[in-house]
């Protein structure tokens, strides 16, 4: 019925070309079935002992046939592919042994296919269980949904896909990476719901509520409107259960180059059928970069491959709409990027130094040695070490370099993970050798215990003269990748308020006043990495190492 179908349509364009321009000559060519199709296998590491291969899942085919033009490969799995010579590679990615049948197509003129089918048996033995489990849950039945982490800044960005200029650019959003939360031109995506369940067999993926956001690098060659969203008559593949795959990466990016410092997962999951995560651009393989119980970031690279677009997901459903802190201080005034190898610049800081606990019972001792602070690579690194039976780390600070009252303080940092580290990006009044402490007052915009990684904590302590005592006022805050991935720690510094937030998202405010030391001193700046004490707690018996790294810190006036 099909070829029936074809020659219909065919005689009538015949008639029609026939009709308009009866003046040329048309000349049309026979229509010629392709015959003698074959298919044949080669899976890879097939040998005695290996009867359905290495594990790598990966299968050779080949495809002959008379009178044809193209090939096209369905493989059994969800998957498809055009080899026009007849030969192509194909990896399967379900774990363990699986039986898929392949079907040829030989192409001949005009579209006209004949078929032939073949069994294979083939044996994939790669997994990555702790992503699934991060995706879907560890049980049968069990399911999570996603969203885009719409409230976070960066959650999508653009880079090349792998020409890296000399300086590994192919490996982050070297091209594309101010987008800020809630972005109004990707609005109209923040609905999208992403749902993976965990089934006998592995994992499904289901896109359940749209639309698909397609831009602009990609509308041009599907030939619709860009930068926008459309719905499944444009992304006809968004909705429908799909089937989720797990290989290791291939791209350069997952295998020579790094995000934030850290190297990718060098693993990908597949979403079968031509499914997709929300942004449309005709690709369904996604490098896992990081991965944790409640946020997600992948590479994916567009069909063509022009672009390579990062994007950020959480499994907890941001607030829709949700307003971004607006910031009173948009003029830099002093700041270190960190960007000459080497000890930190004299000029902009200088060190505590020596032991005793610093009031806190803390085990370090802290020197200036370049074992404990440099600078290399683009980031600050303070680095606490075993030093024997004790332990030696590092304190910066800017007193009588630079201090200042009211702005807002901007620091981009990856904190260490190791029990018994008690990181702190903090400030004291200037006034301190003066008064001493609590009265300069203090301005904790970042700090984390030594038992909980997953925590920010921030605090504002001074003394309070109605009860002649130390007082206090903080919050925390969840964030499970401080240790993997850079975050934005920021403190917003007013007359009438003094504000901690942790990528733009608020953890602790309070209102200022004249009865506060924050009212009316000026401040300086302390980095530091503290062992032990009263919030780093109990230190693991096998540590020797462990870093925190700044890569910029910011003051706007």
């Amino acid at each position: 019925m099909k070829n029936l179908k074809y020659y219909i349509g065919f005689i009538l364009s015949v008639a029609l070309l026939f009709t308009s321009c009866q003046d040329d000559d048309i000349t049309i060519g026979d229509i010629v079935a392709p015959t003698g199709v074959t298919i044949s296998a080669e899976i890879v590491g097939q040998d005695a002992d290996n009867p359905y291969g290495d594990g790598s899942g990966i299968v050779n085919f080949t495809s002959t046939a008379d009178n044809e033009i193209t090939y096209q490969f369905n493989f059994g799995d969800g998957k498809t592919g055009v080899a026009p010579s007849g030969e192509t590679v194909h990896r399967f990615t379900q774990t363990g042994i699986n039986t898929y049948t392949v079907v040829a197509s030989a192409v001949g003129t005009g579209g006209i296919m004949s078929s032939t089918s073949m069994e294979v048996q083939v044996f994939s033995s790669f997994s990555d269980v702790e992503a699934e489990n991060f995706l879907a849950g560890e049980l049968v039945g069990d399911s999570k949904t996603w969203y885009w982490a719409a409230n976070l800044p960066l959650h999508v960005g653009l880079g090349p896909v792998e020409d890296d200029y000399g300086n590994g650019e192919f490996a982050y959003e070297a091209w594309w990476n101010t987008i800020q939360p809630w972005d109004d031109e990707k609005f109209c995506m923040y609905s999208n719901e992403f749902v993976f369940t965990r089934g006998e067999n592995g994992l499904t993926f289901e896109q359940t509520v749209g639309p698909a956001f397609v831009p602009g690098t990609y509308a041009g060659i599907i030939g619709v409107d860009g930068d926008t969203c459309h719905d499944e008559t444009v992304a006809t593949t968004m909705f429908g259960v799909k089937n989720v795959s797990f290989l290791p990466s291939t791209s350069k990016a997952a295998l020579e180059g790094s995000y934030n410092n850290n190297p990718y997962r060098q693993s990908a999951f597949e979403i079968s059928e031509g499914g997709f995560m929300g942004w449309y651009v005709g690709a369904s393989t996604y490098d896992i970069i990081s991965i944790s119980e409640n946020e997600l970031r992948v590479r994916i690279i567009e069909a063509g491959g022009g672009a390579a677009w990062y994007q950020l997901f959480t499994s907890s459903k941001p607030t829709e709409g949700a307003a971004v802190f607006e910031s009173e201080f948009n003029t830099l005034a002093w700041s270190d990027e960190f960007d000459t190898d080497g000890a930190p610049d004299a000029a902009k800081w200088t060190y505590d130094l020596g032991a005793g606990g610093w009031g806190n019972g803390e085990a370090q001792t802290y020197t200036s040695d370049a074992s404990n602070v440099s600078v290399s690579e683009g980031t600050l690194k303070i680095t606490a070490k075993k030093d024997g039976t004790d332990y030696t780390s590092a304190r910066l600070k800017s007193i009588d370099l630079y201090e200042f009252k009211y702005g807002r303080v901007e620091v981009k940092a990856k904190l260490p993970e190791a029990q018994g580290t008690w990181p702190a990006i903090w400030m004291l009044g200037a006034n301190f050798p003066d008064v001493g402490w609590p009265h300069c007052g203090e301005i904790d915009i970042m700090e984390q215990t030594g038992a909980d990684k997953n925590t920010s904590l921030g605090t504002y302590h001074w003394f309070d003269s109605g009860t002649n005592a130390n007082a206090s006022y903080g919050e925390t805050i969840s964030v499970e990748n401080a240790s993997s991935e850079f975050h934005l720690y920021t403190l917003e510094w007013t007359e009438s308020k003094i504000t901690v937030l942790l990528d733009n998202v608020v953890v602790v405010a309070m209102d200022n006043n004249a009865d506060l030391p924050f009212y009316d001193k000026d401040f300086f700046l302390i980095l530091n990495v503290a062992m032990g004490g009263s919030l780093g707690g109990d230190i693991d018996a096998a540590f020797t190492e462990d870093t925190m790294e700044i890569d910029y810190v910011r003051v706007y006036e």
